[in-house]
């Protein structure tokens, strides 16, 4: 990598880490391609992006974030899974890391709130974005379908009796 790359992927490393709402820190503990392209596709599918860079250069593109306490974390063969979700890219690497014993989850940080491995694990355990918006919505609907049944309910009777005195007088 000459000079002119290493600039170009701290640029691009500072701009992810000034967008995104959760950095998690995994260690590669020797996972075959097969594998890394198994999580990269999990990541992708949950909204979220796995990327392995040079610790120093993510070291130096880290200075002037929120995320700047990660540069402890940073040693060995590291990679970032990031995601504007807070809860997606948590999620999707402790899912991968339960059936796959080859990564191992250091730490992330939310903002300035750093996590230790545990951290990160609860932080998966809570509903992501879109699940808790869906949630919202169904807690907005509900009242309006029980009313809408409960205005409905005495005019069916009316007509159920209506039509049993007509089969009545029918027969």
């Amino acid at each position: 990598m000459d000079r002119s790359q290493k600039t170009d992927a701290v640029a691009e490393l500072n701009r992810t880490f000034n967008e995104v709402g959760v950095v998690v820190v995994t260690r590669n503990l020797g996972m075959t391609v097969k594998q890394s392209t198994d999580l990269r596709n999990k990541m992708r599918d949950a909204g979220a992006s796995y990327k392995v860079a040079k610790n120093r250069l993510a070291i130096i593109a880290l200075e002037g974030t929120d995320y700047g306490s990660l540069a402890d974390l940073l040693t060995g063969p590291t990679a970032l899974a990031t995601s504007t979700d807070p809860v997606a890219a948590a999620k999707a690497v402790v899912e991968f890391a339960k059936t796959n014993d080859r990564i191992e989850i250091v730490g992330g940080a939310m903002g300035k709130t750093v996590l230790d491995a545990d951290g990160v694990k609860a932080l998966a355990s809570l509903p992501s974005l879109d699940e808790l918006r869906a949630k919202l919505v169904g807690l907005l609907v509900a009242p309006a379908t029980k009313i809408a049944t409960i205005t409905q309910a005495p005019a069916a009777q009316l007509a159920r009796v209506l039509a049993a005195y007509s089969e009545k007088e029918a027969a």
